[in-house]
């Protein structure tokens, strides 16, 4: 398997398009990640079925979260994206988010060709209270069983604010 991180770009931030890889799909429950060192996805753990991820979560090549990670993007789809395949997205937004103390971003997002919904995402807004209700209830409460209090979501950001996170990603991979 090839190291995403070295045979992919983070995308093309200005024009709002990132390239993602998928760890965890909608509706998943086992906790996959990427191992870059090793450059393949292992099953880091089971989370309880109660918290099932609400989107497909995965991560942005070639940057680097505060946390050390690479920078966490989740894909909004109408069904679940596979572990392991990677596409084209348009950031609309960012769900700034705490993790045991440290800053753990997380860049919303959409893919760049989406016909079943003809492209009509293009807001945070777009995606309607409920659905960003779902989002905060899940990362506030998902570590409840092993470490409650643990994690903090400090509300959501626009396009902008995604776009300087990812930047400022982009930099700390570079460093």
């Amino acid at each position: 398997m090839p190291d995403f991180n070295q045979v992919l770009t983070p995308g093309d931030i200005e024009e709002g398009r990132v390239n993602a890889v998928i760890e965890i799909p909608e509706g998943s429950h086992l906790k996959i990640e990427y191992d870059r060192h090793r450059s393949c996805f292992m099953l880091d753990r089971v989370e309880p079925s109660i918290y099932a991820k609400p989107v497909n979560y995965g991560f942005i090549p070639g940057t680097k979260d505060e946390d050390g990670d690479e920078l966490d993007i989740l894909v909004i789809t109408s069904e679940p994206l596979p572990t392991g395949i990677w596409l084209e997205c348009r950031y609309i937004g960012v769900l700034n988010f705490e993790d045991d103390g440290e800053a753990d971003y997380k860049i919303v997002a959409v893919p760049v060709d989406d016909r079943d919904n003809g492209d009509s995402i293009k807001t945070m807004a777009d995606l309607g209270e409920r659905w960003q209700q779902k989002i905060v209830e899940h990362f506030a409460h998902y570590k409840d069983l092993k470490k409650p209090g643990t994690t903090k979501v400090q509300g959501w950001g626009d396009q902008n604010e995604a776009k300087k996170v990812i930047k400022e990603s982009i930099e700390r991979y570079k460093a």
